[in-house]
């Protein structure tokens, strides 16, 4: 008795599934694959200074108003955005977290901080613009996997 057999392929198979994506090309994942890693190069990088209470980070809170609790959790969503760009499936939502989270460092930057803190010459306000940039670009590329998602919620 013969049996369909299904086709089990990673190009065939959706992200859900455990394949890759079928709606970026190679190029474009390329591309997203190194928007990722910089915007969570970046992150990353400032994790150190929020979780050890470095004097810079302490200050600029301090300066929000939001010492050391914001430090915290803003460091803590930072963190869980590094850990979505470096998971394939769930790059896209790391672009979308990243630019939330850019989108507040900039509005604080122009409204309470300044471009330039502390003397850095305005290092973390372009670093944050990168970040808002290579976040968007992700959540761009991706685009389809985040609308395939977000429909298969809306229908449960």
């Amino acid at each position: 008795m013969a049996t369909a057999v299904k086709d089990v392929s990673t190009e065939s198979r959706t992200p859900a599934e455990g394949g890759t994506s079928p709606t970026l090309h190679r190029t474009a994942r390329t591309a997203s694959w190194i928007a990722q890693l910089a915007a969570a190069a970046i992150l990353g990088q400032t994790l150190f200074y929020k979780f050890t209470g470095a004097a810079e980070a302490v200050a600029l809170f301090e300066t929000l108003g939001a010492e050391p609790w914001g430090r915290f959790a803003v460091g803590a969503a930072e963190l869980a955005t590094v850990l979505l760009l470096l998971t394939p499936r769930m790059a896209g939502w790391g672009g979308v977290a990243a630019v939330g989270l850019m989108v507040g460092a900039v509005l604080s930057h122009i409204a309470w901080l300044g471009i330039e803190v502390n003397g850095d010459g305005g290092a973390l306000f372009f670093m944050a613009l990168a970040v808002l940039a290579t976040g968007s670009f992700v959540g761009w590329l991706r685009r389809k996997e985040l609308l395939r998602a977000a429909s298969g919620l809306i229908r449960k």
